[in-house]
C-alpha cells in the first residue's frame, strides 16, 4: 500500500485528513478512489491502515477512516546522523535518497576544507536544504520508513565538534585507514554499540578529509574507520556504512 506522512494535528481518533500535494498524489497520480486503502504515519513513529472515505479535489483534500494500527517497525536499529562532506552536482540528492533508504535517522551538509561546493545566501541554503527534506520523505514513503529523516543546514567543523557531544558513538570515514590495511576500527566499534544508540558519522567530499580535519575529529573523541580494503567514492561512503549496519544489527545479530 501506498504510504503517506501526515501532521498529528490531521488525525484524531479514526479519521484522518491529507492535503495538499500528498492528497494531489492520491487521486490524480494513484488514481485512488473511496475504499481504497493507503498507510498514514505519524509524526510519534506509529503507522495506521486507512480507508479513504472522501475525495475532495478543489480543495485538494483526502479523507480516511482508520481501520487499525499497524505493528511493524521498519526502523534502523541504531540512530545514524550522516555529516557529509557537500559534494558537488546531484551527489547530495542521491545520498539522502538512498541514505533514508537504507535507515539513516538524519543528514548534516558539512562544510570540509576540500568541499568545492559552496551553499551561500540563507534563502538559497534554504531552498536546497527543503529540496533534499523533500528528496527524504519520498524516499521514506517508498521504502515504508516510520519517520522522515531530518536535513539539517550546513555547517562547520566547529559545529560538527559541538554536535557530538549529543551522540553515544562518533566514528570518521578516513581512507588511510584503507590504504594502510586497517580494518578493525568499525568492527570493535560494532562490537560495544548496543541497539538504540545514536551515532554521527563524518564523511568526506570528493577530495577527502584534511589531516587537520582528522586530527580535530580524533581529539574531540572520534573513531577513525576504514570501509573496506578499496578506496570509496564520497557518494559510495555513506551507504557502505548504512548497508553494514544493517546487515550487523538486523540480519547477523537476529540469527545469532
Amino acid at each position: 500500500m501506498q504510504r503517506y506522512f501526515v501532521p498529528d494535528r490531521n488525525i484524531n481518533e479514526n479519521c484522518v485528513k491529507i492535503v495538499g500535494d500528498d492528497a494531489y498524489h492520491i487521486y490524480k497520480v494513484m488514481r485512488m478512489l473511496p475504499s481504497d486503502h493507503i498507510i498514514v504515519c505519524d509524526q510519534e513513529q506509529r503507522a495506521y491502515d486507512c480507508q479513504i472515505t472522501a475525495i475532495a479535489e478543489q480543495e485538494k483534500t483526502v479523507t480516511a477512516e482508520i481501520v487499525e494500527q499497524l505493528t511493524a517497525d521498519t526502523e534502523l536499529p541504531v540512530q545514524v546522523t550522516i555529516a557529509q562532506g557537500l559534494v558537488k552536482g546531484d551527489k547530495l540528492d542521491w545520498i539522502v535518497q538512498k541514505g533514508t533508504e537504507l535507515g539513516a535517522r538524519s543528514f548534516i551538509p558539512y562544510v570540509a576544507e576540500r568541499s568545492v561546493v559552496k551553499w551561500e545566501g540563507s534563502s538559497k541554503i534554504e531552498r536546497k536544504r527543503q529540496r533534499l527534506e523533500k528528496i527524504a520523505k519520498e524516499a521514506a514513503e517508498q521504502s515504508h520508513r516510520m519517520t522522515i529523516p531530518a536535513v539539517q543546514a550546513p555547517k562547520t567543523l566547529q559545529e560538527i565538534l559541538n554536535e557530538s557531544n549529543g551522540f553515544d558513538y562518533c566514528l570518521v570515514a578516513y581512507e588511510e585507514e584503507a590504504k594502510q590495511g586497517n580494518q578493525s576500527g568499525l568492527p570493535k566499534l560494532l562490537d560495544t554499540m548496543p541497539k538504540g544508540a545514536t551515532v554521527l558519522a563524518v564523511i568526506g567530499p570528493e577530495g577527502g578529509l584534511s589531516e587537520a580535519e582528522i586530527a580535530a575529529f580524533l581529539e574531540h573523541g572520534f573513531v577513525s574507520c576504514g570501509l573496506g580494503k578499496r578506496i570509496l567514492r564520497a557518494e559510495t561512503a555513506p551507504l557502505y556504512l548504512l548497508s553494514t549496519l544493517s546487515f550487523y544489527f538486523e540480519l547477523l545479530k537476529e540469527v545469532k
